[in-house]
């Protein structure tokens, strides 16, 4: 039987926001976001540096939405007390990184959800050994730290691969991040996404309401 799909959930990138005026446009675009993504760069795991605990402390002062914690780290187990701390409601770390285990029982036991994020070039089965031990999962579309790239021709059918790997265990929200456009939204949904990382798409859309109620209407 088809799994049913609840509404779209839209995990706005600040990434793509005015980082100068960056709380006005939170408040600019709050109401067509269900969360805020935040990625975290280190630099060495991602080619960025990226959002830090003082600015996102500074963020969760501006906005009572989730804040979603992406962190592209190598050792994320040495972060993620400071973004809990910063006011972090979930936190998604890299299959690939070091220290899975102990960064997600940080992350739960400090009662923030927890997630792991995989690489477009990372095996889905890498995922395998963490099923029933987090929230939701984050599936790449692009390369990491590429900016505005169109998404990859197999991410629709990695998402339904991991969204399979985790029918043994509970239910997990399953992400798209990268690649998100008009055309690209109605695929991902159907290979199975709960949730997509947005950025120029609702940012830099004409008429962000009509876009809106497009993406909530899938």
């Amino acid at each position: 039987m088809k799994r049913k799909m609840p509404p779209l959930i839209l995990d706005l990138s600040l990434w793509s926001a005015d980082l100068v005026n960056l709380a006005s446009e939170i408040q600019r675009i709050s109401s067509y976001a269900d969360s805020f993504h935040i990625d975290v760069a280190d630099g060495h795991f991602a080619p960025n540096l990226l959002f830090f605990p003082d600015l996102v402390s500074a963020i969760r002062k501006s906005t009572l939405k989730p804040l979603h914690l992406h962190l592209m780290v190598s050792h994320p187990v040495s972060m993620v007390g400071r973004f809990i701390d910063a006011g972090a409601d979930l936190i998604s770390i890299h299959v690939e990184s070091d220290g899975v285990a102990g960064a997600i029982g940080e992350i739960s036991s400090a009662g923030r959800r927890s997630g792991l994020a995989i690489r477009l070039d990372t095996p889905v089965e890498a995922l395998r050994e963490h099923v029933g031990k987090v929230d939701h999962v984050i599936s790449m579309g692009t390369h990491l730290g590429v900016k505005g790239a169109d998404i990859a021709p197999e991410a629709c059918d990695r998402m339904r691969a991991i969204r399979g790997l985790f029918e043994a265990g509970p239910e997990i929200k399953l992400y798209a991040d990268g690649g998100i456009r008009g055309d690209s939204v109605p695929r991902l949904r159907e290979a199975g996404a709960d949730a997509i990382v947005p950025g120029s798409l609702i940012f830099q859309a004409d008429d962000k309401e009509a876009t809106h109620r497009w993406l909530k209407s899938l």
